[in-house]
């Protein structure tokens, strides 16, 4: 079992930053393949960003350029940093581990993106 706790969520205006950070449970962390996903109002969940237990990333391509996913394994967590957030942004951020072909998933922090 694997347990997720986002945080760093908030408002912010047009154009700003903000940092969301992922606490996971488990001494198998440096295994865990780890992703952030989203879900907008009326909208599907969607990917924005994987990062593997090597370190390899992908990101959606509407966050390319922007955000970074990064992972610190000597602290069970996973990081992403938005920079120049646009109101396309806003929605309900999900941390994702992938471990022994289960997923799990966080509770979700909102992000607001607006004038």
């Amino acid at each position: 079992q694997v347990q997720l706790v986002e945080s760093g969520g908030g408002s912010v205006q047009p154009g700003g930053s903000l940092r969301l950070s992922c606490a996971a449970s488990g001494s198998g962390f440096s295994t865990y393949g780890m992703g952030w996903y989203r879900q907008a109002p009326g909208k599907q969940r969607e990917v924005v960003a994987i990062i593997t237990p090597g370190g390899s990333t992908i990101y959606a391509d509407s966050v390319k350029g922007r955000f970074t996913i990064s992972r610190d394994n000597a602290r069970n967590a996973v990081n992403l940093q938005m920079n120049r957030l646009n109101v396309e942004d806003t929605a309900v951020y999900y941390c994702n581990a992938q471990w022994l072909g289960k997923s799990y998933w966080g509770q979700g922090t909102q992000v607001t993106v607006s004038s």
